[in-house]
């Protein structure tokens, strides 16, 4: 079959191979991918500034249909439209994280896609306990976005001390972002959406996903916008998903005294921000990464519900063969997500 590898490690050496299908041992099932998600991720592991362990294959925001079961797995999952929680394909069990329930700080942990063989591809392997089922008012274009969806849940709904009638403001309005504030809307939460010039598109996406302000901040103080919007008292929460050292700056400075900050993105250096303001403000500092299992289910609930839909997040569909244009989209920030379909 044809698979996205990265063949070997440095920067670049990614490219469309012919590999084996893979084999369904057993309490396993095969996917048959319909789509997976182009992630930032993606993108680390083509230039090498992220680990991963060559060769193998990229992609781990996908949703397929199970067309094998192995042995001790119910036939009746056949046929069955599945998500998959790639991020604990390799686990030590026995770690206190692990007993915990919070796999993504197993220092043994590897996932798909960087770790282990990802779903940039026909078809891929998982066990039954990583497979959610998509919700039947889902598409499978929306079941590839459930796993930076259940990143969105954690963040909003576990993570931060979000509450009606609070205003809330998001800086970053890229896919994790877009999907923050959906979850913000859908709970009745004003939200505040920032970006740069280059943001033109998404911005306007924020706007019709219910963003009650924009802001350019090439052009504008998003704390003066905040202030304007709370009659200047300052946002209750912000969420951090840009991961540039001017928007983590923008969001303390937008908080009101003991507001909440969520650190949503990876900044990838150290930064200089005013911690001060931390200390006057009595502020309040969380980070949160990607879920557990059981954000997992809270999220399919969400969707089955229809509180929330994915769909029209997706702006861009091209075959595994136009890898580099769909990388190239991402990295320019064209659109809104990009998935991949396996040829």
């Amino acid at each position: 079959m044809k698979a996205l590898v990265k063949y070997a490690s440095g920067d670049g050496n990614v490219d469309v191979l012919d590999v084996n299908e893979p084999e369904c041992g057993p309490n396993q099932v095969k996917l048959k991918i319909a789509y997976c998600g182009v992630c930032g991720t993606d993108l680390h592991v083509l230039h090498d500034s992220f680990p991963n362990y060559p060769p193998v294959i990229l992609g781990h925001e996908f949703a397929g249909e199970v067309v094998e079961v192995g042995k001790g797995v119910d036939p009746i999952l056949l046929g069955t439209r599945m998500a998959g929680l790639g991020a604990s394909s390799v686990t030590c069990g026995r770690c206190q994280f692990c007993k915990m329930g919070r796999f993504i700080f197993c220092k043994s942990r590897r996932g798909m896609g960087h770790g282990v063989n990802g779903a940039f591809a026909r078809f891929a392997v998982l066990r039954t306990d990583q497979l959610f089922e998509v919700p039947q008012n889902c598409s499978m274009r929306a079941g590839a976005l459930t796993e930076p969806f259940a990143a969105a849940v954690q963040a909003v709904t576990e993570i931060s001390p979000v509450r009606i009638g609070d205003v809330a403001l998001i800086s970053g309005p890229g896919p994790i972002g877009l999907l923050c504030l959906k979850l913000l809307v859908a709970q009745g939460i004003q939200t505040i959406v920032a970006g740069t010039a280059s943001d033109k598109e998404r911005l306007e996406a924020a706007r019709q996903f219910g963003a009650i302000a924009t802001v350019d901040v090439s052009k504008d103080s998003i704390a003066e916008i905040a202030a304007e919007c709370t009659r200047g008292a300052g946002v209750d929460v912000a969420f951090e998903c840009a991961g540039h050292p001017d928007s983590v700056r923008g969001c303390l400075r937008s908080l009101r005294a003991m507001g909440h900050y969520t650190q949503v993105a990876i900044c990838g250096t150290d930064i200089n921000f005013p911690i001060d303001l931390v200390f006057y403000k009595q502020l309040a500092i969380s980070g949160s990464v990607c879920y557990t299992e059981s954000t997992w289910r809270r999220s399919m609930q969400i969707l089955a519900e229809g509180r929330v839909q994915l769909e029209d997040l997706v702006s861009a569909e091209l075959p595994i063969s136009d890898w580099r244009k769909a990388f190239d989209m991402c990295a320019k920030r064209e659109g809104l997500k990009v998935l991949l379909y396996p040829t």
